[in-house]
């Protein structure tokens, strides 16, 4: 009997295929051509066969290069960070961030929202109000767990900021249980990530977590 190549096996296909073209000079996540490759050799022009020619093949790879496991592959967004100039130190709150990602066990989708809680102080940056969604998004655009894109999440944010507190909530449903195993269509899952003042002072973090259930009724 044929056996199914894993997860694991799917993922390093796509790590290779993408190192691939970037050797034959193919940007493919700024669309070029991934099926064939016009290459100088010393006796004259080649075309070097990149992938199967069909178009479906062409689009499936495509698709998951450039759209679905993008954070994987393109670069971080780019985020100008501003100096707190009115030396703001009250919470933030940024949410819900519609955000998607796939499990790396069963590579379904992961489809749910982000909130993100900030405790800036007078040496912290700012960033402007897409740039939390952006790169959000770039994180949760790869194959994960949801709690390690949660961590990743706060630790970008953190490198960016440098807050006195940050909070991330996260709250999302997992296809690979309501498509197979237990198949249970209403189960979520709710994870949260809290750093700084955010764990040092209870009164900021329930008013933190009030306003953010305020939010999602």
């Amino acid at each position: 009997m044929k056996e199914f190549p894993t997860v694991e096996e799917d993922i390093l296909f796509l790590d290779e295929l993408y190192a691939k073209f970037q050797t034959a000079g193919i940007d493919v996540l700024e669309g070029g051509n991934m099926l064939e490759k016009e290459v100088e050799e010393p006796h004259g022009k080649k075309n070097v066969y990149l992938g199967k020619s069909s178009d479906a093949s062409y689009d499936s790879i495509k698709m998951y290069l450039k759209e679905i496991f993008a954070g994987r592959y393109a670069k971080a967004p780019d985020v100008t960070e501003f100096p707190n100039v009115e030396q703001l130190n009250e919470l933030m709150i940024v949410g819900p961030i519609r955000v998607r990602s796939a499990c790396s066990h069963h590579l379904c989708p992961i489809i749910g929202s982000l909130w993100v809680g900030v405790m800036p102080n007078r040496h912290s940056n700012l960033i402007g109000l897409s740039k939390y969604a952006r790169l959000a998004e770039w994180i949760m655009c790869r194959p994960q767990i949801q709690e390690e894109a949660v961590a990743q999440v706060a630790d970008l944010l953190q490198e960016k900021m440098n807050p006195d507190g940050l909070a991330i909530v996260m709250e999302a449903e997992h296809l690979c249980m309501h498509w197979r195993g237990v198949r249970d269509t209403d189960a979520k899952m709710t994870n949260s990530v809290m750093r700084g003042s955010f764990l040092k002072d209870d009164k900021l973090r329930r008013e933190f977590l009030t306003l953010l259930n305020l939010n999602r009724r």
